[in-house]
């Protein structure tokens, strides 16, 4: 088995710098899926309210026959819950369909900063934080603009900050952000829902290095710092996902794959999410 590395957060929690994702994986679909992701190796799982399988990934945690404490759960507030009181019953929803006792990371999915309630809803993060039945919080699809709104009206800072972040959407900006702020920024979108996987750089540094165009798209998101969760429910896919750990790509490389930056998107800008 590969060994994946951890990162600390800013509050000493350690999050495993690869994960399983489970966006866009059917309900019906999710528990044999995430189990055959813990059995490869595994040991980050990240779902969503959004996603409608909750329990689904629940259930393969319990199922898998691993330690509780083994396995990190990362899971996101649905847009319509912004509202402090709504944030609260929501995560306690979560943990019920989860049925896993606690969770490791808790994020609002989308600021919908054209509603505007994103810092009262931090502000009821922090509190199921200090209740103990979560181990860190964080954000998702946050601008710095918006982040800057949290932390100056609040006391916890972010732990993660969830965006989009590929070959095409390097991020640069917001990442710098983070880093200077100590929040650890997760990738999602790594390989662009499989756009870049037959750009022409990409493709001949993975003939270069004798690895897949996924695994070289990874390899350059973890080795510039960031968290990834790929998503896959082919057994071969998800393995070769995991395959990370024993090859590096070049300073070249990682400097050519960062030129192929198009500021190009897979989903909506955050500013555009409002519901």
């Amino acid at each position: 088995m590969n060994a994946v590395p951890d990162i600390t957060l800013n509050n000493g929690v350690k999050i495993p710098q690869l994960g399983f994702g489970t966006f866009q994986i059917p309900p019906a679909d999710t528990r044999e899926a995430t189990l055959t992701a813990l059995e490869i190796g595994y040991r980050h799982i990240d779902t969503a309210q959004m996603y409608g399988n909750e329990k689904e990934v629940g259930q393969a945690v319990r199922d898998s026959g691993l330690d509780r404490d083994d396995i990190f759960v990362t899971s996101k507030l649905n847009n319509p819950f912004h509202d402090p009181a709504d944030a609260h019953a929501a995560f306690d929803q979560s943990l019920v369909d989860l049925g896993l006792g606690h969770l490791d990371l808790f994020l609002i999915h989308w600021p919908q900063a054209g509603i505007g309630k994103f810092v009262e809803t931090w502000k009821a993060l922090e509190e199921i934080y200090r209740s103990g039945r979560v181990r860190a919080i964080g954000v998702s699809n946050f601008q710095p603009n918006h982040l800057r709104r949290i932390m100056d009206g609040s006391v916890v800072v972010p732990a993660i900050n969830q965006i989009e972040v590929h070959p095409y959407l390097i991020q640069d900006e917001v990442r710098a952000f983070d880093t200077e702020q100590g929040i650890a920024t997760e990738a999602w979108a790594p390989i662009a829902k499989g756009k870049v996987l037959t750009d022409p750089v990409i493709v001949r540094i993975a003939n270069d290095v004798g690895r897949t165009p996924a695994q070289v798209a990874l390899r350059w998101a973890l080795q510039r710092g960031d968290i990834v969760f790929p998503k896959s429910v082919t057994r071969a896919r998800v393995e070769e996902n995991f395959g990370l750990f024993d090859f590096e790509l070049s300073d070249a490389d990682i400097a050519e794959i960062s030129a192929l930056n198009r500021d190009e998107r897979t989903g909506p800008h955050p500013d555009q999410v409002n519901g």
